[in-house]
């Protein structure tokens, strides 16, 4: 592993308003660790030793239902926080993380994390602000999954990634991510079944196409409809 540089850390949303002396002083203090697709990143359990941001990549964050059945709490991209409140409250992770694609994350260990943020104060508003929506965003998100139909929750599904990451091509909004018919199920809470039926629907009645490297939204007006 190796120390990532001032520049990389601008980039991240949680660190550009931190001046260039307290980019240097965290810098010294985390490394850079490179994962391939599949590679777990914590699991279920594990210590939280670490803070972990993603540098460039994605990673689902999971937990196994009783059933045995994997969910899909929420997909993080370049910036986001993984098991942040658990690391903050010093509890083992309460679910596991794992690379969709090659990725990099930042970790930076616990103990020098917490002298960073007493000696630099700067840090903190930045720190604070994110876990608070992150707990928000956590708390929506398992709302979604225990109720309402499943092609209400694809739907929002759907048109979530689309305002976070679409792009107009051809005659819709490409949402560049390939998930596979059981991380969708695993997103949505039902079963692979399920999820392909309604795709296929949707695919037939020219709503949404499956494309090679993500999904292209023909009809936002029927997922806006389907998703109340």
């Amino acid at each position: 592993m190796e120390h990532p540089t001032t520049e990389t850390l601008s980039r991240i949303p949680l660190f550009r308003r931190v001046n260039a002396e307290d980019r240097e002083h965290l810098a010294s203090a985390s490394r850079l660790r490179h994962y391939q697709r599949g590679d777990h990143v914590f699991q279920t359990g594990d210590p939280s030793d670490f803070f972990f941001i993603v540098v460039s990549g994605r990673v689902k964050v999971y937990r196994r239902a009783p059933s045995g059945q994997d969910r899909i709490l929420e997909i993080f991209g370049a910036g986001g926080l993984l098991g942040a409140v658990a690391a903050y409250e010093s509890r083992p992770y309460p679910a596991a993380a794992e690379a969709m694609e090659p990725t990099t994350c930042l970790l930076t260990p616990r103990p020098d994390f917490f002298a960073l943020l007493e000696a630099r104060p700067s840090l903190v508003r930045g720190l604070l602000g994110s876990l608070s929506i992150r707990l928000m965003e956590l708390t929506a998100r398992l709302a979604e999954l225990s109720g309402g139909r499943v092609e209400s929750r694809l739907a929002r599904l759907f048109l979530k990634l689309g305002d976070q990451m679409g792009r107009q091509e051809r005659d819709g909004l490409l949402v560049p991510m390939a998930l596979s018919r059981q991380e969708l199920a695993d997103l949505t809470g039902t079963t692979i079944e399920t999820c392909i039926r309604i795709m296929s629907r949707w695919s037939k009645d020219a709503v949404l196409l499956t494309e090679k490297d993500g999904f292209l939204i023909l009809d936002r007006p029927t997922l806006e409809s389907l998703a109340e």
